[in-house]
């Protein structure tokens, strides 16, 4: 059976004036008549918006995957810790989160922060302090200082969602000590990635009971009893105040990874 034409009597319009940019048509009033990319290229005259365009912008997202992986490709197993850039040097945090990034140096693991202040420096401080790896992945803010100087492999990176990726690919587990906004934005990232199964073996501890109990307990009493998760989804957190056992939950995690690999 031949296929009908769905024009009238055979009869195709004529082809619209168009211009091509790149692998995209303009027709119409969406036509452009201004230069070619070859020109702008070529061209050192002339205005620099095109560099904060979006099509710009996906290069440098792009750049920002190619040099995360390439930085971190070799980097040994490691495990990500988040806490508050806030923290001050005399806060016991502070020396809770050397304490914690010793302990995983100590258990072999390299240490991941987001490079900055408070926590996040403590806790590369411990490792390098204890003679193991550490690891900054900064992010470009207002506010807020470099990476620290307790940082033997930094990165940083424009776009938090670039940085995200790199944490979860590079790391075996996650400890959260008490931190804010960017702490929760991570916690709960990594938990859906976990509970959709995007990721597998990958411990996400809170530790500090006083300050991460409630939260546990809302998503206990409220979120799971209304069922809006399961029961098994409250077990891929696990709360704790004892480095030992943050760092025992960490290796036996990384164990079964490599029993089933």
């Amino acid at each position: 059976m031949s296929e009908q034409s769905e024009f009238p009597d055979g009869q195709y319009p004529e082809r619209p004036v168009e211009r091509q940019k790149g692998p995209v048509v303009l027709r119409g009033d969406r036509r452009d008549q201004g230069s070619t990319t070859d020109q702008r290229l070529l061209d050192s005259r002339g205005p620099t918006d095109w560099v904060h365009t979006d099509p710009w912008r996906v290069l440098r997202i792009q750049a920002e995957f190619v040099e995360g992986f390439g930085a971190l490709a070799e980097v040994p197993r490691a495990v990500t810790v988040f806490g508050s850039a806030r923290t001050k040097r005399d806060n016991p945090e502070y020396e809770l989160g050397r304490k914690i990034g010793g302990a995983l140096a100590n258990a072999g693991f390299a240490v991941m922060t987001g490079g900055g202040p408070g926590a996040m420096e403590a806790v590369n401080r411990g490792a390098a302090e204890a003679g193991g790896f550490s690891v900054g992945l900064g992010i470009e803010l207002p506010f807020e200082q470099g990476l620290n100087p307790w940082v033997d492999l930094g990165v940083n990176f424009r776009y938090f969602f670039a940085r995200k990726t790199m944490f979860i690919k590079y790391s075996q587990a996650f400890i959260c000590l008490p931190g804010g906004f960017g702490t929760l934005d991570e916690l709960f990232e990594a938990l859906t990635l976990v509970q959709t199964k995007k990721v597998t073996k990958f411990p996400v501890v809170l530790f500090g009971s006083d300050y991460w109990g409630g939260l546990y307990d809302w998503i206990k009493n409220s979120v799971m009893a209304e069922g809006k998760i399961s029961p098994q989804d409250l077990d891929l957190l696990h709360v704790t105040d004892d480095i030992d056992d943050a760092v025992r939950v960490v290796q036996e995690s990384y164990q079964a990874w490599e029993d089933t690999h």
